[in-house]
């Protein structure tokens, strides 16, 4: 019995390991390109409404300091973390003056524990709620640098800096390209709270989180400051044209742009022979925008003829939409033969619901993969299994044989039975 089961076993490993060379091809080796040091900073709503005793049993200004005692203790080491508070400091009546309370807290950079803590513990509920301007200074704060940056800003109401509106304010930050996000929680926040807290969030491409106990406050800053820590592929800022000829000329990678509304934008990629271009485009709806809509991505040549399409087609229910394409170039005998512009075209039919801005353009994000073409038809047409048919076929063949034996001597043992 032992002998069957480790004999078991040992067939099982051999499996998983041919399993797994087939997923993970000698090739395909992790990347490990240090990533630059990852920025947080998390941005403190300190208005008089802060005040308000509604979170079990405290004021949503306690709440807040034990989230972020909490937060500071569990810091991954490799993360830059700052804090930014907006009205905590100018207690008058004049929205001018209001409107210009926000001050760094602590600057972005090693943290060093206590000196945060200290500096959260002198905060008290004072003045106005300058979304807008905090979230611009915020962005300052984090500029340069390649790695992952992130605004975790806590609120319990809206801005009261009209008419500079911070849900423009943070389209225009993610129009910059910068690959900053801006996640947003609301404490016991109200309707219209909750929806300019969660227009933010979209315009940048982070989270809208409800929050009315201590525990999920503190649950969920310290995930997104965690998530900061994770590595990610940083998407490239670039400006499609409007025809191919000045369209800018890609590689292989991530990459971010603005589209208008209604328009088209081009792109170039050279495919040598042999190879395949894979594409994909995801264009969101950061703003109202009336329903039936769709976005088109086409491969075209430089005279213009089609190659192949993908396209995408909603009614409003969801806020992004997606699509994509593949073109196996063909192997060539030239072994010099020259690599083929392809003219990658994305066009969208959004249109702006009544009294939306239309500026800056819709946020696109286009994703361009050149790599090995398939090495033949048997490639593509096996089911779908690509190079891992044989291994199927093995263990079909293993299968038939092992219950041809099997058969074979359970009438064998019968037939002995009979005799006796």
């Amino acid at each position: 019995m032992i002998r069957r089961q480790r004999l078991a076993a040992g067939v099982c490993a051999l499996l998983a390991a041919l399993a797994a060379g087939i997923a993970f091809p000698g090739g395909a080796v992790a990347d490990e390109t240090e990533q630059a040091a990852p920025k947080v900073e998390l941005v403190l709503d300190v208005s008089g409404s802060m005040r308000t005793r509604d979170i079990d049993g405290g004021s949503r200004m306690a709440a807040a300091k034990q989230a972020f005692n909490e937060v500071l203790d569990a810091t991954p080491e490799e993360v830059r973390l700052g804090i930014r508070t907006l009205g905590a400091d100018y207690r008058g009546n004049d929205r001018k003056e209001g409107c210009k309370d926000t001050a760094q807290l602590y600057p972005v950079g090693p943290l060093d524990r206590t000196e945060a803590k200290t500096a959260v513990a002198t905060l008290a509920p004072t003045g106005w709620t300058p979304i807008g301007p905090a979230l611009l200074k915020a962005a300052d704060d984090l500029n340069g640098g390649d790695g992952t940056r992130r605004i975790v800003l806590i609120s319990d109401g809206e801005d009261t800096c009209q008419p500079l509106d911070p849900c423009e304010v943070a389209r225009e930050i993610a129009a910059k390209g910068i690959g900053l996000t801006i996640d947003t929680l609301g404490l016991v926040p109200d309707a219209k709270t909750r929806d300019q807290l969660s227009c933010i969030a979209d315009a940048t491409g982070g989270t809208y989180t409800d929050v009315r106990h201590k525990e999920e406050l503190s649950d969920r800053v310290g995930q997104l400051v965690d998530r900061a820590a994770d590595p990610v592929v940083t998407p490239v800022a670039t400006e499609g044209a409007a025809e191919c000829a000045q369209a800018p000329a890609l590689k292989s990678g991530l990459y971010t742009d603005r589209e208008e509304f209604g328009r088209q934008r081009w792109y170039k990629v050279d495919v040598d022979p042999g190879k395949e271009l894979r594409a994909s485009v995801s264009v969101a709806d950061d703003r109202a925008v009336n329903p039936d809509y769709g976005v088109l991505l086409r491969a075209v040549t430089l005279h213009g003829r089609e190659i192949v399409r993908g396209e995408a087609a909603g009614t409003g229910r969801t806020d992004v939409i997606s699509t994509g394409l593949r073109y196996p170039k063909p192997e060539s005998d030239d072994d010099n033969a020259p690599a083929e512009t392809v003219c990658l075209q994305v066009t969208n039919s959004f249109s702006a619901a009544a009294g939306v801005k239309t500026t800056p353009g819709l946020p696109l994000e286009l994703t361009v993969d050149v790599v090995d073409g398939p090495s033949g038809h048997h490639d593509v047409a096996a089911f779908g299994l690509g190079r891992g048919w044989w291994l199927l076929g093995a263990l079909v063949l293993t299968g038939f044989v092992a219950g041809l034996l099997w058969g074979w001597l359970s009438r064998w043992r019968v037939a002995v039975w009979r005799t006796n």
